[in-house]
């Protein structure tokens, strides 16, 4: 999606010299018309492609960990080795090349060819994954890139093939890029992976005895292993007049073409909720030039998620961006051409978008037998209580190591990387889904990060200046860090989630105090 990396520094085809290369910093060069980073690790020299294949971000300003590095715009990671995307939200490998040692010099000579080693055991398999957003998608994709040979099928009641719906609410939205950056994959490489679809089919009944799955179309599927990645569905509130034909929600690429053909002649719209996706509907349609007003009960956006700090970061941005706020209040009806707020004044708009969250899909699994608490009660490895039945992204609630409790997160990146994790566990790999969550929002020319998670915190320290737009907030639950947002510090960012993933409490502290001391001396 775009290119960061220009060319720039050596021409490593030409060679350069080895006392150029620190241990574990990347040296950004080129090879041909590609951006290339060349990284000196253990005493081995490997290049891959510096820009990621996610949103082409700058790999060469990441962090390199081991042999593998991340990205610092949303943190998907690499392998040094083969160039292979092991972590979302790239799902796609980058270019890696072979190095060669001669004399004081390292050379990049030719690109790899990847090798995909295919399970025979494999070939029998019947695989079905109930769901094509985030986690489906990506586990159905990690599957084929880990040998997987078996018949792999997604069930979705979706009408289009598998999108990026981060970006619904994004650029999308906003009019700032075409409707063929959405798509996460081609309609050819689904059939080149030999992944198939049933699309605008709901799953109506797992019977776990027979490992059968029951469809709308009158199909049957049977399973060998079965994972439910059934998403949310958008939180209706009771307000009269909510189901006119004007309110729209904003969940599927339907939904954000709907709005978008409403923008073509809408002057004013009213968006319900002040979260992060009414915030980011808000961002996009004033990039439209529509009148925005957001109704919201809470005193402040995103006060219970973010704290009163970032909750008035984001006001005044918006605000400074012509965003009408309506605090505070809630909607006591929606007429024809206006809403009608609690305190009796009325708000003139030709549609309404409702934003109040989502509600996990969770009949399904529960029908199958599997424990339901809010959410589907997942271990380690992502399995369910059914045997052969394993669940992932907004519906599961998995053993989270570094808050040590059950928690269940309705990010993209968490949903995708539990579909990878979990594509494994169904081959028998028993990986532990161990990352730290993260996510990222985007409010016009700015990207906020928050690693970790937190939704108890009871005290907040703020590093660096607000209103400069470079500043970290971490948020503390019974004294420990459970979660860092940061806004203009991507690095300290990835190097937060390291620690966080380390259980190093210290480490988070001398990152920021680092900063603070190298720019702000």
């Amino acid at each position: 999606m775009g290119t960061s990396a220009e060319l720039k520094g050596p021409n490593f085809s030409k060679g350069v010299d080895l006392s150029q290369l620190r241990e574990d910093k990347s040296l950004l060069g080129y090879v041909g018309e590609e951006a290339v980073m060349l990284v000196r690790h253990d005493e081995e020299y490997f290049a891959i492609g510096a820009t990621c294949s996610h949103y082409g971000g700058p790999l060469s300003e990441g962090l390199v960990v081991g042999e593998t590095v991340h990205c610092p715009w949303h943190h998907a990671c690499f392998d040094l080795r083969t160039g292979e995307a092991l972590k979302a939200p790239a799902l796609n490998p980058v270019s890696a090349y072979n190095v060669e040692v001669r004399g004081s010099k390292v050379f990049v000579t030719g690109k790899k060819e990847s090798t995909v080693r295919p399970r025979e055991w494999s070939e029998s398999q019947r695989y079905v994954i109930v769901g094509s957003g985030a986690a489906g998608t990506a586990a159905a994709i990690m599957l084929r890139k880990q040998g997987f040979i078996g018949s792999i099928t997604i069930v979705s009641e979706d009408k289009s093939l598998p999108y990026d719906r981060p970006n619904l609410s994004k650029d999308y939205l906003a009019g700032n890029v075409p409707e063929d950056w959405v798509p996460l994959e081609t309609e050819e490489f689904y059939q080149t992976h030999k992944i198939h679809f049933e699309l605008s089919t709901k799953a109506e009944k797992v019977d776990a005895h027979r490992r059968s799955v029951f469809l709308s179309n009158g199909k049957t599927l049977r399973y060998d292993r079965l994972l439910l990645a059934t998403g949310g569905d958008p939180i209706h509130p009771p307000i009269p007049g909510i189901k006119q034909d004007h309110v729209f929600y904003l969940r599927t690429l339907q939904d954000c073409r709907r709005i978008i053909g409403r923008t073509s002649w809408a002057q004013k719209v009213v968006i319900v909720g002040a979260g992060f996706i009414g915030l980011e509907v808000a961002a996009a349609l004033r990039q439209r030039n529509l009148e925005v007003h957001v109704v919201a009960p809470e005193e402040m956006p995103l006060l219970k998620v973010v704290g009163v700090h970032v909750g008035s970061v984001l006001h005044k941005l918006h605000e400074e961006h012509g965003v009408i706020f309506h605090l505070g209040h809630t909607i006591k009806e929606i007429r024809q051409r206006s809403v009608l707020l609690d305190d009796g004044h009325s708000v003139d708009c030709d549609f309404v978008i409702v934003g109040t969250g989502i509600r996990p899909n969770t009949q399904l699994a529960e029908q199958a037998g599997c424990w339901v608490e809010n959410g589907v009660l997942v271990n380690e490895y992502l399995e369910t209580s059914v045997p052969g039945i394993f669940a992932a992204g907004d519906i599961a609630r998995w053993p989270d190591p570094h808050s040590q409790r059950s928690i269940r997160v309705e990010h993209w990146e968490v949903a995708e990387r539990q579909g990878q994790t979990a594509a494994l566990n169904m081959m028998g790999d028993r990986i532990k889904f161990q990352d730290v969550p993260f996510f990222w929002t985007q409010h016009y020319d700015l990207s906020l990060g928050y690693v970790g998670h937190s939704d108890r915190f009871d005290r907040m320290d703020v590093m660096g200046d607000l209103n400069s737009r470079d500043f970290a907030v971490a948020y503390y639950e019974d004294q420990k860090v459970a979660a860092v947002l940061t806004l203009g510090r991507d690095r300290e960012s990835l190097l937060v989630e390291e620690a966080i993933g380390q259980y190093d409490e210290k480490k988070i502290h001398e990152i920021f105090h680092q900063h603070e001391r190298d720019h702000h001396p």
